[in-house]
């Protein structure tokens, strides 16, 4: 059964950040290769909601790589997989909520 994807604003606007600078400091191709992953991330997500590790702070989020860089936290809820955010691993952990 294939879960309902459900995207939170601070997602999508914390891609939007992503991919203006990804386009302004490599290149309009490098920009459409990260929302590609994203995308196959996210089908994946809907296909096969539990592939996600467990948060170690927030037990009912779920966090799943699109890039060794950045990381998207999800959780389940009945029948939904309702994306949170994206965080980048590289700054700040002590700041991830997740």
């Amino acid at each position: 059964m294939a879960y309902k994807i459900v995207i939170k604003k601070r997602f999508t606007n914390k891609v939007k950040k992503v991919l203006s600078h990804l386009e302004t400091e490599w290149s309009h191709k490098v920009a459409d290769e990260f929302l590609n992953k994203i995308d196959r991330r996210i089908e994946l997500l809907s296909a096969q909601t539990y592939i996600g590790a467990t948060s170690s702070k927030v037990k009912e989020v779920r966090g799943l790589l699109i890039t060794r860089h950045n990381r998207i936290y999800y959780k389940i809820k009945n029948d939904q997989v309702i994306i949170l955010n994206m965080y980048d691993t590289r700054m700040q952990p002590d700041k991830n909520p997740y």
